[in-house]
């Protein structure tokens, strides 16, 4: 399972390579290049279907949100900046070839089968579910009320299931357990340098912060679906295509500072990416094999 750490913990580990700079000299720094070594494993690449699996209670506007995204990635009818943009990064990874995801199932507990603490083992159960197809990505999804293992050290996790390995993401919804950690910048961080939050662009700063944390982990999953494709690091706490760029979502972003971003001018929330159904998402910068280095979108 790779999980993908708070942006505080990584923040602090930014800040180590920068003692001596302020903030406003901090973003002047040359970005040094930046490396993911390829392992030489299989990356997805094709059509895969993403299975959304609903745990605990989502309002149909939050998982209108998400499924929103999922739409996004591969639709060419958004202005730019967009989702789709955004993910073609993933093309330039070793092989080409698009990695395209559509929306497949859709499983709603909303009884809480597990109870509402579960155990890693629980999310791997809820991927292993039998008559799911080897081309497919199973997204688990917990609802804000849910207390999963490790959750605000991490915000969520990918890996793969079953016998025939099969890929799977887990993303929690941390609005009422650790919102400063798992969806920052749309809220104040319980750690390291203090800037004014975001607002949220669609309104909900849990589900677009699970955006930030779903968005990072499914480019893990397309380029590192299995510990053996791109990252840097070891195996067992890498940091992948968007890991390796946290905290960063415009230009001159540094710790605490999320970067140059647009901001709608009706409600006053911020974004970087257009998506399908008028949506908005605030998506953080992916590495770019071609350049060596973070890209965002603006």
């Amino acid at each position: 399972m790779t999980p993908i750490y708070t942006f505080a913990t990584l923040s602090l580990l930014f800040l180590s390579l920068h003692l001596t700079t302020t903030p406003s000299s901090a973003a002047l720094v040359k970005q040094q290049p930046l490396t993911l070594k390829y392992h030489n494993g299989p990356l997805l690449k094709g059509k895969f279907s993403v299975n959304l699996i609903w745990y605990g209670k989502f309002t149909p506007a939050q998982r209108s949100i998400i499924v929103d995204f999922i739409q996004s990635l591969t639709t060419a009818r958004t202005p730019h900046p967009s989702v789709a943009s955004w993910w073609r990064t993933t093309e330039k990874y070793k092989g080409g070839g698009a990695s395209t995801l559509v929306v497949g199932n859709q499983i709603l507990h909303e009884n809480y089968p597990f109870g509402k603490k579960l155990k890693n083992s629980h999310i791997i159960g809820l991927a292993s579910k039998p008559n799911n197809k080897i081309d497919s990505i199973d997204v688990i999804l917990t609802a804000q009320d849910v207390v999963v293992e490790g959750f605000c050290m991490r915000c969520g996790s990918h890996g793969s299931s079953g016998r025939v390995k099969r890929a799977y993401v887990w993303v929690g919804n941390s609005a009422t357990q650790c919102p400063g950690q798992c969806a920052w910048p749309f809220y104040q961080p319980m750690y390291g340098p203090q800037t004014p939050p975001l607002v949220s662009p669609n309104g909900d700063v849990g589900v677009d912060g699970m955006i930030i944390n779903l968005a990072t982990l499914l480019a893990g999953t397309v380029t590192n679906p299995f510990s053996n494709g791109y990252f840097q690091g070891p195996p067992t706490v890498p940091l992948e295509a968007v890991s390796a760029c946290t905290g960063i979502f415009g230009a001159g972003a540094y710790p605490g500072y999320p970067g140059t971003v647009s901001v709608d001018k009706v409600t006053g929330a911020s974004y970087n990416a257009n998506g399908v159904n008028g949506r908005k998402y605030l998506l953080p910068a992916m590495w770019d094999p071609q350049s060596s280095a973070c890209s965002t979108l603006i």
